[in-house]
């Protein structure tokens, strides 16, 4: 095979951030040779060019070739052979299998669509099949639905179930369990995307695959501090998932960190619309910035305050977590954290599946990083 230590044209402007990617080095390069295999460049079983080979090619260090190698690794496009090289993963002859999608939020929560997407994107993917459900009865309650998928699938005998917990809901504990007890006892091996169903510190029995909540929060609090905030609070929702609960942790973190007061009056638990209560809290605190739980909170958020008469972000800035589609179409354009949802779903089906090859696994909390994405309702110059 012929390999090139030529930098591909305009790799090295991007890589040394003259071509205006945020992306970290190593992404640039896992994405630019993830193009190359997924187009045929490599072939199923053939060699990657050896490491000295790529620091060439892309002008970098062999740590960050490393970094993206490793990345390749994780999704499952190459394994590496000690003494031998790394080689594009050869495709899958294992029988096909068929998997179940327990996603009470999916078609309402942007999040879910892409992190279904990666799962069908994921190389090994391709001899199984995903069941997504039925959606004609979005008027009856979510829980009500979630339980009769999940009778579905085992009378369906899946190989699997993806499941996303139930939340902002009374009933969401007992659901939640009467849901993954049912599979367990059915022999279902579990992956639980975004969050888990118990509160921490409990764990559940089973992996879980999701965002980094606690940094997440803790970097997008820094990023209020460095542009100017003094008093950060956070809203979230009431029976929010547990992911709430984490981002709240590393937001107090980050506070402690750089030495800002942190306490409960700084937490808001309502809902988003309730222009009375955040009138109320508004006038109690005077914050001058707020963390929200995700970037629908954010956006209620924002149209709340705007119609309070509250500046964004001259009075207030407000940052969000998920980078959803209308994050960049809001009044004014949203600072979030973006979750890498594809990748996400490729990794949850990577877990699956290593699950299904190994049962005896302890159970693994599998977090990906977030990158800040800089708009304007934080009141930096987004550029």
């Amino acid at each position: 095979m012929n390999q090139t230590t030529e930098p591909i044209k305009g790799t090295k402007e991007a890589l040394d951030g003259t071509a205006g990617s945020d992306q970290p080095k190593y992404r640039l390069i896992f994405d630019r040779l993830r193009d190359e295999i997924l187009s045929g460049k490599y072939p199923p079983g053939g060699r990657l060019p050896s490491e000295n080979n790529l620091v060439r090619r892309f002008g970098v260090s062999r740590m960050t070739i490393v970094k993206a190698i490793k990345e390749l690794q994780l999704l499952g496009f190459v394994s590496r052979r000690a003494g031998s090289g790394t080689y594009v993963t050869p495709k899958v002859t294992e029988p096909s299998r068929l998997f179940g999608l327990l996603i009470p939020e999916l078609g309402r929560t942007e999040i879910f669509e892409p992190i279904c997407q990666g799962m069908t994107g994921f190389p090994l993917a391709g001899n199984h099949s995903l069941l997504w459900g039925s959606s004609a009865s979005r008027d009856r309650p979510k829980e009500d639905l979630a339980v009769e998928l999940c009778e579905q699938y085992i009378s369906q005998r899946v190989s699997g179930v993806f499941f996303a917990p139930l939340e902002l809901l009374p009933s969401k504990d007992e659901v939640n369990q009467r849901i993954t007890t049912a599979l367990n006892l059915a022999h279902i091996p579990v992956v639980l995307l975004d969050r888990d169903y118990v509160l921490y510190p409990a764990r559940s029995q089973f992996d879980l695959v999701g965002i980094d909540n606690r940094r997440a929060a803790f970097g997008a609090v820094e990023h209020l501090i460095k542009v100017g905030a003094r008093k950060v609070a956070f809203l979230g929702k009431r029976l929010s998932a547990p992911t709430v609960d984490a981002r709240i942790a590393g937001y107090r973190e980050a506070l402690l960190a750089h030495k800002f007061r942190s306490d409960e009056n700084f937490v808001l638990r309502c809902d988003p619309e309730d222009e009375q209560q955040i009138r109320q809290f508004y006038d109690k605190v005077r914050p001058d910035a707020f963390l929200c739980a995700n970037d629908h909170t954010a956006a209620n958020l924002m149209h709340s305050l705007i119609r309070l008469g509250i500046s964004i972000p001259g009075e207030v800035r407000v940052v969000g977590i998920d980078d959803v589609k209308y994050a960049s179409l809001l009044p004014i354009p949203l600072t979030t954290q973006h979750q890498p949802c594809s990748d996400i779903g490729r990794i949850a089906m990577s877990a699956m599946l290593d699950r299904l090859a190994y049962p005896d696994l302890p159970a693994r909390d599998i977090s990906l990083s977030c990158t800040l994405v800089v708009r304007k309702s934080c009141g930096a110059n987004a550029g």
